[in-house]
């Protein structure tokens, strides 16, 4: 192609630089979804940061999104707006070595993607009147992170371990800097890196290679190279001369450990053994740290971070720590550990586990264009793109050897940093018990700082409108293949073109509303221990044959049922079935097994009490409906001792009772071969009791609240971010004909980026890092209920709630208007696409629709329900259901019962 000089191919994907300005771009063809992932990778991120400026890279990245010449507001096509229209996920992130910019979309609009980012490469308008309300946005972003104690924790081993580097702050960045950072030192910052010369495009999926470059050239070819030298960043940090060691002390009610240890750079060849290491060290069951600690009842969770970087990095060890237990008992512990490691190398099979773990993991990182964008711009970052296609080539050479010699050369103590976060018990102001989320099965990890921009907004676009709404008619359902295996057992088969890889998933009745009392987690502990043991085998034994082909089957459970999936590779199919029949109907519900889960249920049930959000929406639970009900969550005292009382007897008894064929649908995708996972499914299940399971009726799942409406406060000390949850029960269930439109009203209100509140809560005024509405708690026939979500500083608060409230108002007053009604179903036309562009998206989509009692020609139909929307229907069902006079308000965090912020919060 004219213009571009291919430079190489590897792993498919191939690399051509613009002859002009040095333009690095990445292109891999595959046709086997109309969608395409566009990225621009941008080789610069916090290390580029100085004292004074820190968090420039992220506020930047920012005001990208405010406009640039072409594209902006004043010109009726904001970037967010135009790209959400045709239904793009659309977003952005930083971190410590890059900024990445990217849209998912339908591919007959993948131009569109290139233009605006080619737009803002060099044009973004980059304002003082947009930089005063998006530094209040990152600002509540920088407050709600300092609500987490692990990020607060996090934050503080980066700062400790690393003193001359740069990655020594955060990528979000001090408060101060963030608050006196100037719009011309902004710019300075966009005009010394944002360059065809220090960017690469990554383009995946659906579309012409030729025709993609004459774009490309077209939009960033108007540019030069920058006239400067990129600056390189040549602060290296001194040798560490002994351990460092820190505690942070703030309200809380469970400990956290964090232990730190330098790591060498991305590149480097010993990156390969101590990816290895991490993964024996805290991998799965039967990783050294979920026996020594998890399994034992000592920590709810461990996980181990050593992400390759441009320059060295940290593999830092975390535990969360079980009430009760103490700091030195689990740092000893862990080093006790790491010792084991030099002392004695690992074993053959320890080795070939962990290798095969991490090739799965590569196969599945493929499913879906989006994915290996990703993977290959964080490859970008480190300096080597090629850094993902030769990944486990590097990897399979690694030995026993060279995995201990990494842990004796870097597990040091002279270069460890710990930090202990150890709480103090808060004051409850509230006089209501504290409480969270019902137990659920426990999941190691908080957030991946590094994603920009909060995923909540985009999950309650899905529930409140899924399956997610689609194109005009494209004729899913002839390819799909659906029968019953056996009685009581339905397959439905869908395969794609991705490689070896195959999503499973599957669900039947024995949810929450069959356990012996309302709102008691007999029914959730049972699943939670499906993968603890089995009469043939235990625990360790189930997760080593699974882990040594690189399979993974996980277990959860909501109010009517109890739910599974699989993630595998093809020819583990026979093997993942046999062990997922085994888990599902032979628990052993070991006595040990099951006091370590509660002991784990019980440090998460008190970790996600002093979580603002958790506790906010507990309250507005217990507002709305009455305690019997399935959308009620009790109180955390309520649900601790419910879990304390639960005997491995009442578990038998409740799977003996409502486990079995009779409602389990199972939904494959992938690489899939029908007849093998049909025979396997017959072997294994063939023979299963029939249970016939039947949900309380409609009426007995209605009835809420028939109280007045109130405004409660949640107070809750050391907290610099507050939750904000207003709404009401709307009464209705998924199934209802107004469900849909009041759906939609929802969505235009508050579904996403390009919806009101966000553009004037967010956008305009700068009160909030996220704002949205959404309807939960409707299925089944439940009466669910329509609520706003927003996060604020607690000296915003008043405007915030205030801002909601005149966009609430407007919209129950006047509904919503024809042009907006077009455009997001528009919106939703193109995500439908995206969202079924991965296994996972088919899989969980068929298996809403069959949980639904719909028909798999319902996978098409439903675009046209979307599409014959009526703006009167739209409006009628937000004057029916919104009245804001009956709303009920829930707000926690630091404040007091006057909503003002706390004294010296």
């Amino acid at each position: 192609m004219e213009g571009f000089q291919r430079v190489q191919t590897s792993g498919g994907i191939t690399e051509y630089r613009m002859t002009s300005n040095d333009l690095a771009v990445l292109l891999m063809e595959d046709h086997s979804a109309p969608v395409a992932a566009f990225m621009v990778t941008y080789r610069v991120g916090s290390r580029n940061e100085a004292i004074g400026y820190t968090g420039s890279t992220h506020l930047l990245e920012h005001l990208m999104f405010k406009g640039s010449h072409n594209f902006s507001r004043e010109h009726d096509n904001s970037i967010w707006t135009l790209l959400q229209n045709v239904g793009a996920r659309i977003n952005a992130t930083t971190w410590l070595d890059r900024t990445n910019y990217y849209e998912m979309l339908p591919s007959e609009h993948l131009e569109t993607a290139i233009n605006i980012e080619a737009d803002r490469m060099r044009q973004a308008l980059l304002r003082d009147s947009d930089r005063q309300p998006e530094m209040t946005v990152v600002r509540n972003e920088f407050e709600r992170g300092e609500n987490e104690p692990w990020e607060a924790l996090d934050k503080n081993i980066w700062a400790t371990a690393y003193q001359a580097h740069p990655y020594h702050h955060s990528t979000i960045g001090w408060k101060s800097d963030i608050e006196g950072v100037s719009t011309e030192r902004l710019r300075q910052f966009y005009d010394t890196y944002y360059w065809p010369n220090n960017a690469t495009v990554t383009i995946i999926g659906d579309f012409d290679t030729r025709q993609v470059l004459s774009w490309i050239k077209s939009h960033f070819g108007q540019y030069p190279a920058a006239p400067h030298p990129i600056p390189e960043v040549y602060t290296t940090e001194p040798k560490q001369e002994g351990p460092r060691r820190f505690i942070i002390r703030r309200s809380g009610e469970t400990g956290i450990l964090g232990i730190a240890h330098k790591t060498p750079e991305g590149r480097h060849p010993d990156k390969y053994p101590l990816a290895v290491l991490k993964n024996i060290l805290g991998a799965g069951k039967t990783s050294r740290l979920y026996r020594s600690l998890v399994d034992k009842g000592l920590a709810t969770s461990t996980f181990i971070a050593d992400h390759p970087l441009h320059d060295n990095g940290l593999l830092i060890t975390y535990a969360f720590l079980t009430p009760g237990i103490d700091h030195k008992k689990i740092e000893r512990i862990i080093l006790r550990e790491y010792e084991k490691v030099k002392a004695k190398k690992i074993t053959k099979k320890e080795l070939d586990r962990t290798k095969t773990m991490i090739r799965a993991e590569v196969a599945y990182s493929r499913d879906g264009f989006f994915s290996i964008a990703a993977s290959l711009n964080e490859a970008i970052a480190i300096g080597d793109w090629t850094f993902y296609t030769t990944y486990l080539d590097r990897l399979s050479s690694v030995t026993i050897e060279d995995v201990q010699r990494v842990a004796e050369t870097y597990l040091l103590e002279d270069q460890s940093t710990t930090g202990w976060f150890v709480p103090v018990p808060a004051v409850d102001e509230t006089g209501d018990s504290a409480g969270s989320a019902k137990p659920a099965a426990v999941t190691a990890g908080p957030r991946d700082y590094r994603l920009e921009w909060n995923s909540r907004l985009s999950t309650s676009a899905s529930n409140t409108l899924s399956p997610m709404a689609g194109t005009s008619r494209i004729s899913l359902a002839p390819r799909i293949s659906d029968g019953e295996v056996t009685g009581g057992l339905r397959l439905v088969t869908m395969p794609t073109r991705v490689a070896d890889v195959i999503t499973i998933v599957g669900s039947q009745y024995g949810g929450d509303i069959f356990s012996p009392t309302a709102n008691d987690p007999t029914a959730v502990i049972t699943s939670s221990m499906l993968d603890q043991g089995t009469k043939i085998r235990n625990k360790f034994a189930i997760s080593g044959l699974l882990e040594a082909v690189g399979a993974r089957i996980n277990f959860t459970s909501d109010d009517y049922r109890v739910s599974f999936s699989a993630c595998c590779l093809k020819d583990t199919v026979p093997l993942v079935v046999k062990l997922l029949a085994e888990q599902l109907r032979e628990p052993a519900f070991n006595e040990a097994d099951l006091v370590s889960l509660k002991k784990r249920l019980v440090g998460h049930l008190i970790r996600q009490g002093e979580n603002t959000d958790y506790r906010a929406r507990l309250r507005f639970s217990q507002l709305l409906y009455p305690p019997d009900h399935p959308n009620y969550v009790p109180p955390l005292e309520k649900q601790a001792a419910d879990v304390e009382n639960i005997t491995a007897p009442r578990l038998r008894e409740f799977h003996d009772r409502h486990y079995g064929l009779g409602s389990m649908a199972v939904v494959a995708a992938g690489d899939v071969d029908r007849a093998i996972l049909e025979d396997s499914l017959a072997r294994h299940f063939g023979d299963w009791q029939k249970i016939k399971l039947t949900p309380p009726s409609l009426d007995e799942c209605r009835g809420y609240r028939n109280t007045p409406p109130s405004q409660e406060v949640v107070t809750m000390e050391d907290k610099t971010s507050v939750d904000l949850v207003l709404g009401l029960v709307v009464g209705i269930d998924r199934e209802h004909p107004d469900y849909l439109p009041l759906s939609m009203g929802s969505y235009i209100l508050g579904g996403n980026f390009s919806a009101r509140l966000m553009t004037t809560v967010r956008d305009e005024e700068g009160l909030t890092y996220s704002v949205g509405s959404s309807i939960s708690g409707a299925s089944n026939g439940k009466d669910g209920y329509w609520s706003i979500h927003g996060t604020f500083a607690p000296e915003l608060l008043d405007r915030g709630q205030a801002s909601i409230l005149a966009q609430l108002d407007r919209w129950a007053e006047e509904g919503v208007t024809s042009d907006e009604l077009s455009v997001k179903k528009t919106t939703l036309t193109g995500s439908y696409k995206v969202g079924l562009a991965t296994t996972s998206g088919l899989a969980t989509t068929i298996l809403d629709m069959l949980e639904r009692g719909k028909d798999i020609d319902y996978i098409d139909e439903y675009v046209e329900e979307i599409n014959a929307l009526a703006l009167d229907e739209v409006n009628a069902a937000i004057r029916s259901y919104i009245k804001p006079e009956n709303i009920n308000t829930v707000a926690a965090g630091s404040i007091d019962r006057c909503w003002k912020p706390l004294t010296g919060k």
